[in-house]
């Protein structure tokens, strides 16, 4: 059992993450004591669909100090009526809501407990999770998901990843309902994936998947819903220059990415890996301002002309600047985008992660192999409010 940073609430909260993240093996090792209902199997999930008041009963026979855990809550939102008449009149305050998908519970009557049960978030592996053993490489090309970190070989992780995208589409998409045409959701899936990690453009996106805007629109909430990706919104300076607002969207992990886009059958353009590497470093980054509960906001910085930083972190006036880069060498013409934004902001400190082995200073700027950044970054000598 690989110990998680991810701290746990005293009282109710939902647990949030995509399907293969660890929510369910984490509650188990977390909480043995726990009365945990599963609510996966479609047997269980009916059951409690059939039988409304059936949880009530089944809490009221526990004492007050047992943890109740409702293990993919998303399959029968109604349950939460109860848990929410459990707490008011009953008294019972420790539940944990475990969902791989938020759509059905944003969408349907249910108010989230109106408060009473706060949200956090699981994410697959950080590297501090796994005590910086595993290869840069590696996790860039194969992601940080529990299962696949107990397989051997290159064939045996490609099989792990491309599994976990058929079933997905199978699972997550069909059986929930969320979409009336899978084939389309398909081709929108294979065209966001190699738009990943891209400032996106509805409009060609839906010309390229051959359908249309407002699909692509609604195809994107489900994708957010369902927790395999994010939004990256701009960073925007109070300065002369116009900056361009276009959010990015990123995946939740960079292996998933990689077998969505078929990489494991065909070769990618030579500047794939840069995708694959700013998706692990942006997995990395929010997981840790995510489990640490740091305060301040995650951006990206660009302009017109194309200058720009990949992630820019910022609380008030404090800001720190990353650029990535997926080659094992770099340049000083690579600080002229952190030099472009310093001419209108000052920096706690700026930084520039790669792929070599030799720690470098330019200018103001630090240049760090990967696994030393994590490292600080994870100390928490990278960001967050001293």
């Amino acid at each position: 059992m690989i110990d998680r940073n991810f701290i746990s609430p005293p009282s109710a909260y939902f647990l949030f993450g995509p399907r293969g993240t660890g929510k369910s093996t984490w509650i188990r090792d977390h909480y043995p004591e726990a009365y945990i209902v599963d609510l996966l199997p479609t047997k269980t999930a009916l059951s409690y669909q059939r039988n409304p008041g059936q949880i009530i009963q089944e809490v009221l026979a526990l004492k007050k100090d047992r943890w109740v855990v409702l293990d993919e809550i998303q399959r029968v939102p109604e349950l939460l009526d109860d848990v929410h008449a459990l707490m008011e009149n009953h008294g019972y305050k420790r539940f944990v809501l475990t969902g791989s998908s938020a759509r059905k519970l944003k969408r349907g009557a249910s108010n989230l407990l109106a408060g009473r049960a706060i949200t956090r978030n699981l994410f697959p592996l950080n590297e501090a999770e796994v005590e910086f053993s595993i290869p840069p490489e590696q996790l860039i090309r194969y992601g940080n998901l529990p299962g696949r970190i107990n397989l051997h070989d290159k064939e045996q992780f490609e099989d792990f990843l491309t599994s976990y995208v058929d079933t997905y589409i199978s699972e997550e998409i069909k059986s929930e309902g969320l979409v009336r045409n899978i084939g389309s959701f398909a081709r929108f899936l294979d065209v966001a994936a190699l738009a990943a990690g891209t400032q996106i453009n509805i409009t060609g996106l839906a010309r390229d998947a051959g359908i249309s805007r407002d699909t692509v629109r609604g195809y994107f909430s489900i994708f957010e819903d369902t927790l395999l990706g994010s939004w990256l919104p701009a960073y925007r300076p109070r300065a002369k220059v116009k900056e361009v607002v276009s959010p990015k969207f990123y995946w939740f992990d960079s292996g998933v990415l990689n077998a969505a886009t078929g990489a494991f059958r065909q070769p990618m353009p030579s500047d794939w890996q840069g995708v694959l590497f700013e998706h692990w470093i942006h997995h990395e980054i929010r997981s840790y301002l995510d489990y640490s509960r740091s305060r301040g906001s995650l951006g990206f910085w660009r302009t017109p002309s194309g200058s720009g930083i990949d992630f820019v972190w910022w609380y008030g006036d404090d800001i720190v600047p990353i650029e990535v880069k997926s080659s094992k060498e770099v340049r000083p013409s690579v600080v002229k985008s952190i030099r472009s934004l310093s001419e209108h902001k000052k920096f706690r400190a700026s930084y520039i992660v790669y792929l070599g082995e030799k720690e470098l200073r330019m200018g103001d700027t630090w240049v760090l192999p990967a696994t030393n950044f994590l490292k600080k970054l994870h100390k928490g000598e990278i960001l967050g409010i001293a």
